[in-house]
């Protein structure tokens, strides 16, 4: 028996490859099939079975490409209704894979058809579960996200996860494995550890939600508290994985489509496509075509996608780094961006030489921002996440996170000036780009973000400032 985590940084995602005697299983695959079928390749194997945990939220999964390339049915927990054929297991159900077993728990209260994998070895023993979104590393899965589908309450979602915890997984033996489908990171829960394998005696001693004591009452309070408007590129992202979607190779092909910059411009005008640069925020800062949005691969690309652009079926024309076109396409497809016209041949040099008119952005370093900058006066917004702002921030910021930036864009005065910054300058420079696409020019983004503020003498507190900007 062998078990490999397919662990994807960007996404926080985990899918696992299982094999004994043989045969194989995956367990939530990401949408490209490669991977998975150079394994099978690989370790002379026959795949057997595709095990989902859910419909996921936050990326599209392989599942329809994979069981069409090689035969092996999809299987889904107890009250999963699919618009495709698949194997809908009854809780219990065992699915015997070369000499090991695996069996379904049904686990519902994060979405109703969730399930947890149950591994049992050649000798018969529990040996680890593959938890989904119902139990991950140091948190649980968040409630809120099947409302709609259920017409269910966050509250009595929790109420259910409350209970498939305590009657399904904390019943397991402490040394049983846990293999959960996200880490820190994800957008699926609220206080996940950068962990991404631990053990059931590990989670009932570290995990909040599994406090031995903890009554109904204080797991619903405790679970639904502080969650975060989910992205809304969510609920897009459930019903392809539901309903369908067009072949990774499809998407891959559409965006791997080169225009020239006579093409690329024709096609900004005669579509509205959104322009998306993605190469590294010092290089955008420095000159882009006007109207694009950085959202740079180096760092978090596909969930800022999601966040920030929201609806998947927006059409899209590429800028990479040159050799980068692939790897965007692919990242993009992973969480339904499938919309691409193709990218343009060359790369922004292209764009530069023929002579095009470009923009840039206006950078400053700390130490420049240390010489402007007059406390109590000048308005500084800072985009990190609440909980980074209130660590430490420079005094008198106004905290408005990134993620939000839809919301607080209408109360940016368009006269005045202003300074933005973030941790290092990634977020930041997505932001800028995105006020700038909307005609503010009004401020000077920070190089290096807090982290280089920190170097200087700008007076920092953890005091919350004023809540109006």
């Amino acid at each position: 028996m062998k078990i490999e985590q397919i662990y994807t940084g960007c996404l926080a995602q985990g899918a696992y490859y299982i094999t004994s005697n043989g045969e194989a299983a995956i367990i939530d695959p990401l949408r490209e099939t490669k991977p998975y079928l150079d394994r099978i390749a690989r370790d002379g194997v026959k795949l057997k079975y595709i095990f989902e945990t859910h419909f996921h939220a936050d990326f599209v999964s392989g599942h329809l490409d994979l069981s069409k390339e090689t035969g092996a049915p999809i299987i889904y927990g107890p009250t999963a209704q699919p618009e495709f054929e698949a194997t809908i297991a009854t809780d219990n159900q065992l699915f015997e894979l070369g000499n090991i077993k695996i069996k379904v728990l049904h686990t519902p209260g994060h979405t109703m058809e969730s399930a947890t994998y149950l591994l049992i070895d050649e000798n018969g023993r529990d040996h680890a579960i593959f938890s989904g979104d119902t139990l991950f590393i140091g948190d649980v899965g968040r409630p809120d996200l099947a409302q709609k589908a259920t017409a269910m309450t966050q509250e009595q979602l929790a109420g259910l996860l409350f209970h498939s915890l305590r009657n399904k997984i904390m019943t397991l033996a402490n040394d049983v494995i846990v293999y959960p489908a996200h880490g820190a990171g994800s957008a699926c829960g609220k206080n996940m550890s950068k962990e991404t394998v631990s053990t059931i005696g590990n989670q009932k001693a570290t995990n909040y939600a599994l406090r031995a004591n903890m009554t109904e009452a204080e797991f619903i309070t405790e679970v639904t508290d502080g969650l975060q408007p989910p992205p809304a590129y969510f609920g897009m992202n459930v019903a392809m994985n539901k309903k369908g979607y067009d072949s990774f190779q499809e998407v891959l092909q559409q965006g791997m489509h080169t225009l020239s910059v006579a093409e690329f411009e024709s096609a900004a005008d005669e579509t509205g496509a959104l322009i998306l640069d993605t190469r590294k925020n010092t290089e955008f800062a420095k000159g882009f075509i006007p109207q694009s949005i950085n959202i740079g691969i180096d760092g978090d690309f596909a969930p800022w996608v999601g966040a920030l652009i929201a609806d998947v079926n927006q059409p899209i024309l590429l800028i990479t780094e040159l050799g980068q076109e692939e790897e965007t396409v692919t990242r993009l497809s992973r969480v339904g961006f499938d919309n691409l016209i193709g990218h343009l041949d060359g790369g922004f040099e292209a764009w530069k030489n023929a002579g095009k008119e470009i923009d840039t952005i206006n950078r400053i370093t700390a130490e420049e921002f240390q010489k402007q900058v007059k406390i109590g006066q000048s308005k500084v917004i800072d985009v990190r996440k609440d909980t980074e702002y209130s660590a430490e921030h420079v005094a008198e910021a106004f905290s408005r996170p990134l993620a939000n930036i839809n919301d607080w864009i209408k109360d940016i005065e368009p006269n005045e000036p202003f300074f933005m910054h973030c941790a290092g300058g990634y977020r930041s420079m997505i932001a800028a780009s995105i006020l700038q696409a909307r005609g503010f020019r009004n401020f000077s983004e920070i190089e290096g973000g807090f982290n280089a503020i920190a170097k200087t003498n700008v007076p920092r507190t953890d005091f919350v400032c004023q809540s109006k900007i």
